[in-house]
């Protein structure tokens, strides 16, 4: 059986709030821990009216408190937005906190937009190895303390939290197969390198301490329902802030729109067909079918999926029923 879990931005809807948001997130990882996901991941974007996670360790934390077995992690934190040493005091907290059900995901991107970008962070200075000797620091502080390190993680050290590298071009398949760590491809809204980076990435990988073999997680958008008419009016809220983002128009997740996709300019089509291609609307019959292929095609370890549904109850209906179409399920 295919792993299965959950990525989640803890999506503030139209007419919601924030705190709303984080309440029905958590009521979603009490929901998937039943339903029988891995994990439950939490995404770092900033300056976005629709996404609540921006301190992604303080939801992992809210998340974590609430349920019991479930793995929470990061997917993931934006490691330039941050010195290493206070990833690793937060990951390092959590994780004495909740000991082997913390995860670390990391990526390279900002995760939001240049002037947000520059209000976080010192500088925007970004060499190519920039990100790459930021991880070996952080990884560095997750490590066991030893005598001749000036700085500690207090708490973080010796807790070896799992890191994974989370990417959507090729320069995340070539680092997480140099250092031998398991990587997720973010094939749910960035697709078109997915095939090259999986080649790449197992191709090259080096077997390490962390891991012997590639493990690879592929991402997708799973909007479910009890008949294909159903999920694919509910799709429309995705496809709607999907649209707003790319035209500099971010906002908070729109309600479902009939017939959106027939109001659609031919560029608005094209850009929506390319970039959430890796998505599976409909029914369980129809979203079964699309998910086995997925994850036949990629050949993927495991499959996280996320779901941009505006009324929370059909979005809980859609990770129940998504979490019967697990290949192997």
């Amino acid at each position: 059986m295919t792993a299965l879990s959950i990525l989640d931005l803890a999506p503030i809807v139209e007419g919601g709030d924030a705190g709303t948001a984080l309440r029905n997130s958590l009521d979603l990882a009490r929901h998937a821990e039943s339903w029988g996901y891995r994990r439950i991941w939490l995404a770092e974007h900033h300056n976005m009216p629709g996404v609540a996670s921006a301190a992604t360790s303080v939801v992992i934390g809210h998340l974590a408190a609430g349920t019991s077995r479930i793995l929470v992690g990061a997917g993931g934190i934006m490691l330039p937005n941050h010195a290493p040493l206070v990833i690793a005091e937060q990951f390092g907290t959590l994780a004495s906190l909740f000991p082997g059900r913390i995860e670390l995901g990391v990526g390279r991107a900002p995760g939001t937009d240049p002037i947000t970008a520059r209000a976080l962070r010192r500088n925007l200075a970004m060499n190519p190895d920039g990100f790459a000797d930021d991880l070996f620091e952080l990884m560095g502080y997750l490590r066991a303390p030893h005598g001749s390190r000036p700085v500690n993680a207090v708490p973080g050290a010796g807790t070896n939290v799992p890191i994974w590298i989370l990417g959507s071009s090729l320069y995340g398949a070539q680092l997480a197969a140099a250092l031998g760590l398991p990587f997720a491809f973010a094939s749910h809204f960035a697709p078109a390198q997915l095939m090259p980076a999986i080649e790449i990435y197992r191709s090259r990988f080096r077997p390490s301490e962390h891991l012997g073999h590639p493990h690879l997680m592929v991402a997708a958008n799973v909007v479910a329902a009890d008949t294909d008419a159903s999920a694919e009016l509910l799709m429309t809220s995705l496809q709607q802030a999907f649209v707003r983002l790319r035209r500099g128009q971010p906002s908070p997740l729109p309600p479902p729109l009939s017939d959106f996709e027939a109001q659609l300019e031919p560029l608005d089509r094209a850009l929506l067909n390319e970039a959430l291609s890796c998505s599976f609307v409909g029914s369980a019959e129809r979203v079964r079918r699309g998910v086995a292929d997925f994850v036949s095609r990629t050949g993927a370890d495991e499959l996280i999926i996320t779901a941009h549904v505006h009324d929370h109850a059909a979005r809980l209906r859609s990770f129940e029923i998504a979490a019967s179409c697990a290949p192997g399920s």
